[in-house]
């Protein structure tokens, strides 16, 4: 590290508070030195003790996903990298990712951690959803989930980038109460409680926003609300159902 000219932070956003510091403590920051961490968390701040050494210190966060295979790199052309340094340094850091064959999107480091919420709500959620369906699907003796699956789902994201809430359908959208009413109880019959659990959740968050946009009224907003409440696979928690 005392002899790198550029350090690349790549540890858990945890380890971070912890690694910056005791470094400093070695003495091992030097003048002119590039620190740059990767977490989506956390901006410069936490390289503060690298910064009174007199390094150079930058916060890059590639927004995508990576395996730790071959594929990475295809996937680091034209990824958006959210960038945070100060406003001398901010050359260096977008530098950095364009030479990685990024785009650098620069961002305050105070909305970090809700810029790092929403990436890993919409990725890693996303995952858990899809593998969910898919579990759902071969509880009906689907051999192939994700080739039934993709059609709709790509379609589906691809709707949502392009025209958010607009492109919603399905059941809570039409105000079919007995369609989420038998879906609750055909999931609950699959003895997948977290998959039904899931389906409450996120139908009551889409049903609040669809009486939000007026796609559905009061009446019917509160019909759905009373099913997801209180529907098959319903767990009591504190007498509340």
């Amino acid at each position: 590290v005392e002899r790198a000219e550029l350090v690349l932070l790549t540890v858990p956003d945890d380890v971070l508070p912890e690694i910056v510091p005791g470094l400093a403590r070695l003495g091992r920051w030097q003048p002119g030195q590039i620190v740059l961490h990767t977490s989506g968390r956390y901006g410069t701040e936490v390289l503060e003790p690298a910064a009174r050494a007199g390094a150079i210190t930058l916060a890059v966060h590639p927004a995508m996903t990576f395996t730790g295979t071959s594929l990475d790199l295809a996937r680091l052309s034209g990824c958006p990298f959210a960038v945070t340094a100060a406003a001398a340094m901010l050359p260096i850091a977008q530098a950095l990712v364009v030479e990685a064959g990024g785009e650098p999107v620069v961002l305050d480091q105070r909305v970090r951690p809700t810029y790092h919420a929403a990436l890993t709500h919409g990725g890693n959620h996303l995952v858990t959803l899809v593998t969910q369906a898919e579990r759902a699907l071969q509880a009906c003796g689907v051999d192939d989930p994700g080739a039934l699956l993709e059609p709709l789902l790509t379609a589906a994201l691809d709707g949502a980038l392009r025209s958010g809430e607009g492109e919603l359908t399905g059941p809570v959208v039409r105000g079919d109460v007995g369609s989420v009413r038998a879906h609750l109880a055909a999931l609950a019959g699959t003895g997948q409680a977290d998959v039904v659990e899931s389906y409450r959740l996120l139908a009551r968050v889409t049903t609040q926003r669809a009486l939000a946009s007026r796609r559905i009224t009061e009446s019917v907003a509160g019909r759905l609300l009373d099913v997801l409440a209180a529907g098959p696979g319903a767990v009591a928690v504190g007498g509340d159902r």
